[in-house]
């Protein structure tokens, strides 16, 4: 079944943002992959998508750690032998803690924990995955990023400051735009996006907008079609009916 489906891999999906894009995929035909850290999470998450009748596989992945990226990166080789879309939506948001509303108290180890979790691991698992990608040129990758990280914005926007948040997320937006630049004139296409605020774990319950809402842009970015658009930052379709370019 799965040889002439499109693999795509999503990370920390067991729940939340992460869940909804994995529905959502697998709702439109796809094999989806299912990650998180927490395996009876992951399996939990896997069973509701099967007892749909959703085509689902699950796989143990941490993507701040070295080992784990490779067992998970083996096990794909073996048992797929490709990859056709990667989602890197895994990731962490201190914006509750005091000191994150201004970068003048910020803990700098909150930034380096938050830095290794939302950007470096977002690099280990591209560079792993992007081969199996190559092996037949096709691949979209699909980076969750925020409003918060257009650079442009800052001097107006009314977000919270959240340096620690902020700052990792311009660093994704940095991410695609290189890794763009590199992949142009292959079929792998790479783009960020914001969800916005959602109803999550991360979001709480006074978010305006349902993580299914926040799934619809990712679900568009995962299956552009060859000669799609590349490199660039999009908001949630939800505000304006359709795909909308941000400035970085």
């Amino acid at each position: 079944m799965t040889e002439q489906k499109r693999i795509a891999v999503i990370t920390g999906s067991n729940r939340g943002l992460g869940y909804a894009i994995s529905r959502k995929l697998a709702q439109i035909g796809l094999h989806v992959i299912l990650t998180s850290r927490n395996e009876a999470d992951g399996l939990a998450a896997k069973q509701q998508l099967s007892a749909e009748g959703l085509d689902a596989d699950y796989c143990v992945l941490d993507v701040t750690n070295d080992v784990s990226v490779q067992r998970f990166t083996k096990w794909l080789r073996e048992t797929y032998g490709k990859v056709d879309i990667l989602v890197n939506n895994a990731g962490i948001n201190p914006t509750t803690k005091p000191e994150e509303s201004s970068l003048l108290t910020v803990q700098l180890e909150t930034m380096r924990v938050t830095w290794e979790t939302n950007v470096l691991a977002v690099v280990r698992i591209t560079q792993a995955l992007i081969p199996l990608m190559q092996v037949h040129n096709y691949g979209r990758i699909v980076n969750i990023s925020t409003e918060m990280a257009s650079l442009s914005a800052i001097s107006d926007d009314y977000y919270p400051l959240a340096p620690s948040y902020r700052l990792s997320k311009v660093g994704v937006n940095g991410i695609t735009a290189i890794l763009a630049k590199e992949l142009q004139g292959t079929n792998i296409l790479v783009n960020a996006y914001s969800p916005g605020w959602m109803k999550t774990d991360m979001g709480g319950d006074n978010a305006p907008f349902t993580a299914e809402e926040g799934a619809e842009t990712a679900v568009y970015l995962a299956t552009l079609p060859d000669g799609g658009v590349q490199g660039q930052f999009f908001a949630e379709m939800r505000k304006f009916g359709g795909p909308v370019q941000l400035q970085w």
